[in-house]
């Protein structure tokens, strides 16, 4: 029986591609989004291009979901674990990218971007966890980004604090589960992305000399979930030797890396 995994914010960039390539290695996918339109784009392109190749063609749930609605979030990944009998990962990749400096009078883009990246991804990771708890099997996958390596400044200020507060949440957990019976059975996997093309940083496209393609990024993000290694910076070059540098350079040197 194939493999099922759900995938927050699956509707354009990192999510969409995920799907596609999730359901190359052949998995059956439940994908969520506010945007339903491409959710139901994206599901017939998917199967025209399994059709294509005469493969199998998987099963693929759609929902429409905004994380910000809590009720939501729960009746969605219990109708996905309805649908498809058995969720065996679950991608919280919903996010927001907006920002701006503090103090400057937009709090409500700074709000929106920490209602969104933390509280409803800590809202998808309990119900998550409701279904691998049941299940006593399952594997989170939390996005975070590589801003949350340390604390920056300007429109990045509380998204980076929002990617930080999740990896906290998901090594919290990992660390919960350590030494008992489910420590083997529920897995637990953070990745750090750092440039990686998508429609939440085309804004920032010309200014990225190392930005990856949509399709190379998540090609590292699959292969590290598929893994279930415990962290991830994706892709792995240059991001894993970076990620010591913006711990711990000193800040004037941060701040011209930044």
């Amino acid at each position: 029986m194939p493999q099922t995994i759900l995938i927050t914010g699956a509707s354009s960039g990192l999510g969409a591609e995920m799907a596609r390539q999730f359901a190359e290695h052949g998995y059956d996918l439940a994908l969520c989004a506010r945007r339903t339109d491409r959710l139901e784009d994206l599901r017939a392109e998917i199967l025209a291009e399994h059709a294509d190749h005469g493969h199998e063609q998987p099963r693929i749930a759609l929902r429409s979901l905004d994380v910000t609605d809590s009720d939501a979030v729960f009746t969605t990944f219990r109708s996905f674990k309805e649908e498809l009998g058995h969720l065996d990962r679950v991608v919280v990749n919903a996010g927001l990218g907006k920002g701006a400096p503090l103090g400057t009078g937009r709090f409500d883009a700074n709000l929106e971007t920490a209602m969104t990246n933390f509280i409803g991804a800590l809202a998808q990771t309990e119900a998550a966890m409701e279904v691998f708890r049941a299940q006593e099997s399952g594997h989170l996958v939390m996005v975070s980004s590589m801003s949350a390596m340390r604390g920056l400044p300007k429109a990045l200020t509380t998204y980076a604090a929002t990617k930080a507060g999740v990896a906290h949440l998901a090594e919290g957990l990992r660390t919960e589960l350590y030494g008992t019976k489910l420590q083997k059975k529920i897995k637990v996997t953070v990745l750090y992305p750092g440039y990686i093309a998508s429609e939440m940083n085309d804004n920032v496209a010309g200014e990225a000399p190392l930005m990856a393609s949509t399709e190379k990024g998540v090609r590292a993000m699959v292969a590290a979930i598929e893994k279930e290694v415990g962290d991830a910076c994706v892709p792995p070059l240059p991001w894993a030797a970076l990620a010591p540098v913006m711990k711990h350079a000193p800040l004037p040197l941060l701040k011209r890396l930044i």
